[in-house]
Formats: structure tokens, sequence, C-alpha cells
């Protein structure tokens, strides 16, 4: 990770740190801050706007810390992804992501959400906590219409909505975070609280960079996001067979030598298949396919390289 990376990671993780504390912490300690256009005072005001009292776990966190949480791991992902440069696309995707959102069981989250394209010819799609979802350009590639890509989305907003991001957290992790925060609650950190708060919620973004693009979700998870996506592009007024057929496109390509990211990180496609037509069984009437769609997806996908 190149030098400005690391500097703007540990602006961000900084952020996080103060967002978890206690309103007494960020009240004094917020000016530490770095200033010079490395975070907005926009961006300070948040974080003490959103800070709550002291908690033991992350059962009750809230909306505007898990944007943090998510900010940051979105960082991490694009440390490692460079974003595909085409606006055109890019408002599309976010256009039919968006609305989908709506449908959604949290259609109302902090800041919203925000969906980008990078440029990786994996086929991969990535969630992080706080509606930040990623999407590569080879698995737009292998999009056949905006069926499938809304029903793709709809997974990935599943995982959002159902806050597997943040259960993929070590809860040991946590516990060493809140023991330093409760100690320091009536004065600013220290150089060596800081820095041990620090190497923690480094670790913490690391256990959720790690299950999104190393390892993937637990099974229970990837086959929840599933229903919710059946159950969110329906709601939308998409077919879900979207999904279906997306699901028979990767057991096609299961086969292949070398794959890498979504074949790495989710469940067989041929198991989430089977689970995912008897979801759609249960639906009862299913919206047909629009032509506008398909005209639409067409023309934004056009130029696509």
């Amino acid at each position: 990770m190149r030098k400005n990376s690391l500097i703007g990671l540990k602006v961000l993780v900084t952020s996080l740190i103060l967002a978890v504390s206690s309103c007494a912490v960020v009240e004094k300690g917020v000016n530490m801050l770095p200033t010079g256009g490395k975070i907005s005072e926009k961006d300070k005001r948040a974080v003490v706007k959103t800070t709550k009292a002291l908690r033991k776990t992350f059962a009750d966190i809230t909306e505007e810390e898990e944007y943090y949480i998510g900010r940051t791991v979105a960082a991490l992902i694009l440390s490692r992804y460079p974003v595909y440069n085409h606006k055109a696309l890019t408002s599309y995707v976010n256009y039919v992501g968006k609305a989908v959102a709506i449908y959604s069981d949290r259609p109302e989250i902090y800041a919203g959400y925000h969906f980008l394209i990078l440029d990786s010819e994996e086929v991969n799609a990535l969630s992080a906590p706080g509606g930040f979802v990623f999407i590569s350009k080879g698995l737009l590639k292998r999009c056949k219409d905006e069926e499938m890509l809304a029903s793709i989305l709809a997974h990935e907003i599943g995982h959002v909505s159902a806050r597997h991001g943040l259960k993929s957290i070590k809860k040991s992790r946590l516990i060493d975070a809140f023991k330093i925060i409760g100690q320091e609650v009536a004065q600013r950190y220290s150089p060596e609280k800081l820095t041990k708060l620090t190497d923690i919620f480094e670790g913490v973004l690391s256990d959720i960079a790690e299950k999104l693009i190393e390892r993937g979700y637990d099974r229970k998870y990837e086959y929840e996001a599933d229903k919710l996506g059946v159950k969110f592009a329906t709601r939308t007024g998409y077919d879900p067979h979207g999904l279906a057929d997306f699901l028979k496109i990767m057991a096609a390509e299961a086969s292949k030598p070398g794959l890498k990211g979504w074949f790495q990180t989710h469940p067989s496609p041929q198991d989430r298949l089977a689970r995912v037509n008897k979801e759609i069984a249960g639906l009862g009437k299913i919206p047909h396919k629009e032509l506008v769609r398909n005209q639409r997806f067409a023309k934004a996908i056009k130029g696509l390289k």
C-alpha cells in the first residue's frame, strides 16, 4: 500500500476510534484529527455528533458508527482494487442499486447506499458495513440483463441489511478496545493508548476485509443474503430469476482452473441455486421482465472494456 494510502487509512481509523468513544473523550480529542485537507470540518463535526455512551458489544452500534467502520473498510478494498472510471455506467449501477435498496429491510441508513465498479476482471461483488457496495468489471460482463444485475445487487444489499460485516468482527478485539476507552473516558488519549487503540481497530477492520476479500462470509450469511436478495428484488418489481440465472452462469464456470474472487469467497453455486429456486417457488406471483429495462441495460453496458 502506498504511503499516502496508509496516511489516509490512519485518518479514517482515528475517526472510527473517536466515533465509538464516549462523548467526553470525543469532544476533547476531536482536534487530534489531522487538518490540511486530510479530513474536513464537516467530518469532525459528524464524529462528535454520532458518538454515544460506552458500550460493551457491537449489538447496539449506531448507524453513524457503522458508516465510519464501512468507510474505512471501503478504503481497504480500494487499496487492493482500482476504481473503473466509467461515469455513465457507475451512475446506472447506482440507479439500479438504490432502487433496490429502497425496497430492502433497511432503506434508510446513515449517508445512504453507495455503489462502485472495481476495475478488475475477477468475478466479484463485495459489500462493506454502512451501505458500501462494490461490483467488479468482470462480474458486470457476465450480467445478461437488468434483472440479473438488480438481483446481484439485492444480494449484496442483503448483507448490509443483515449487518453481516459487523457480525464478522472478533468480540475479543472489541472488549480490549472498550477497556481502553473506559479508562480514558474523562481525558484525552495518551499517545500510547491511541497507538494501541489504532492497532486494535485496524485489526477489527482487517477482520471484516479478510472476510470480504479473502474468505467470504459464512455459508449461513450467504444463504441469508440470497433469501433477502430474492425478496428485495421481487419487492422492487424485478424477476428474481435473475439471481438464479447468474448462479447458473457461475456453476458453468466453476470447473475452470485458477479462478479467484467470487469463486473463492462464496459457497457452491449449485447448492445456492437449489436454495434460490426453492425461495422463488414459494413467492407466488413473480414480476415480469420489462423490455425497457433490457434496453436501458444494453445502453449502459455498451462500451464496457
